[in-house]
């Protein structure tokens, strides 16, 4: 039996009209691919060409930049986002086997951190990726590192929201609002308002929920924030210690600190120093030891009430450096002229050796490459890839931790000691 002609007609229109759809749809979507991959492609020239012509050695520590440029573009081509994006650009950059030499994106926080430290510079660049005008992001302030593909917390920035609900280095980070977390994407949009956080403190442990309150960071006030929420007096034996963890350098404003707490605040009556520069940022100026190993006059005020009163504008008593492998670049240069001028013991794990300048270039869409941009020689001896290596070397394995520092625990014990013979060496001269 025929079908009617209508019935037929309207079939071959519905085909037609549904086909005509497929095609235009396709014509549609095809140049958004074609962008993106075009996009793509303009981030990874851009980052290729940035190291071509400004990578402190001209001959790029003997890598074939051509070649690399050959390798890794029709991956970055077909790379589906932007992190995979740069795990390719970062694995170009890592075949040049130099410190200070990363491309970062805006789901990181040490995008924040590194664009804060160089805003006077980047403040143009930056302008056209930030709607609001404001360099900040909402986190938690914590470092994590991955170990046999699971999450944990290795360090947790002093007063930042993590350590005020309890997390602890060490912990198994398993979710954030019942998904993986993520540094950025796990707190946008939730400042100041709890969010659930699944962690596990032990091995052997059942998942426990801890509610954290994540902040809006500003990266150029966050770690002197973290500077002076990390004073401590550790009371032991009747005896004082004092305790600073400068998490930057790169800026005097951390030193000021540091030397405003020695002199006049809450350190200055403290019979020795821990002065703790793990992780974070290095950016240290050499002259940084000079409150240590300079010499200056003793000023002594008299107010009415008749009493002399000393200031002593250098710490004279025991110190001790805490160091480990994220203490890198200037602050290796503090540690190396620490141990030349005898001003103490170092205590932790090897350094970074990460002894080179770098500078940052703001890509096409906004991510961040962080590059060499000169080699550093001190007292003429090169220090990239050679770390310094602490008097007293104290592991600290991260997994499982339960906030427990092995490492500040000797520098403490170190101190002590160090008082213990500074106070036995003024006994024996009183004798004489």
């Amino acid at each position: 039996m025929k079908q009617p002609i209508v019935s037929r007609l309207n079939r071959w229109i519905v085909a037609f009209l549904l086909s005509f759809f497929l095609v235009w749809l396709c014509y549609c979507i095809s140049p958004v691919f074609s962008q993106s991959s075009s996009s793509q492609v303009e981030v990874f020239e851009s980052a290729w060409s940035k190291v071509k012509d400004n990578f402190f050695d001209p001959d790029l520590n003997g890598v074939d930049w051509e070649k690399m440029r050959s390798q890794y573009k029709p991956q970055a081509a077909q790379a589906k986002s932007t992190k995979e994006l740069a795990e390719i650009i970062n694995q170009m950059l890592g075949e040049l086997n130099t410190s200070h030499t990363h491309f970062y994106t805006q789901d990181e926080p040490a995008y924040y951190q590194i664009a804060g430290i160089f805003r006077r510079f980047l403040r143009e660049d930056l302008k056209p990726f930030l709607p609001d005008g404001k360099l900040e992001y909402t986190g938690i302030g914590i470092y994590t590192e991955k170990i046999d593909n699971k999450t944990f917390i290795k360090a947790i920035i002093n007063g930042s929201p993590a350590e005020k609900a309890g997390l602890k280095v060490g912990d198994e980070l398993l979710s954030v609002e019942n998904q993986p977390f993520q540094a950025i994407q796990s707190f946008v949009g939730k400042a100041d308002r709890e969010v659930p956080v699944l962690i596990q403190h032990t091995a052997d442990a059942s998942p426990q929920e801890i509610v954290v309150i994540p902040k809006v960071f500003n990266p150029a006030t966050m770690f002197l924030d973290a500077v002076k929420d990390s004073v401590e007096v550790i009371e032991q034996d009747d005896t004082k210690i004092g305790y600073i963890h400068i998490w930057s350098y790169a800026d005097l404003k951390y030193q000021e600190q540091l030397e405003t707490e020695l002199v006049y605040d809450r350190l200055k009556d403290t019979d020795g120093l821990v002065w703790d520069i793990r992780d974070g940022w290095g950016g240290a100026s050499p002259t940084y030891l000079n409150i240590f190993t300079a010499p200056v006059p003793t000023i002594t005020s008299i107010f009415r009430d008749g009493v002399a009163r000393d200031r002593q504008m250098q710490w004279q008593k025991p110190v001790v450096m805490l160091v480990n492998q994220g203490s890198r670049s200037g602050k290796e240069i503090l540690a190396y002229g620490f141990r030349k001028y005898g001003v103490g013991q170092i205590v932790g794990s090897e350094t970074a050796g990460a002894v080179v300048a770098g500078r940052p270039y703001i890509m096409p869409d906004g991510s961040l490459l962080y590059l060499a941009v000169a080699d550093v020689y001190v007292d003429g001896e090169r220090l990239e890839g050679q770390g310094i290596v602490p008097d007293v070397r104290v592991s600290l394995p991260i997994p499982y931790a339960q906030g427990i520092d092995l490492q500040k625990e000797q520098a403490v014990e170190t101190v002590l000691d160090s008082i213990g013979k500074a106070s036995t060496m003024r006994l024996l001269i009183n004798l004489d």
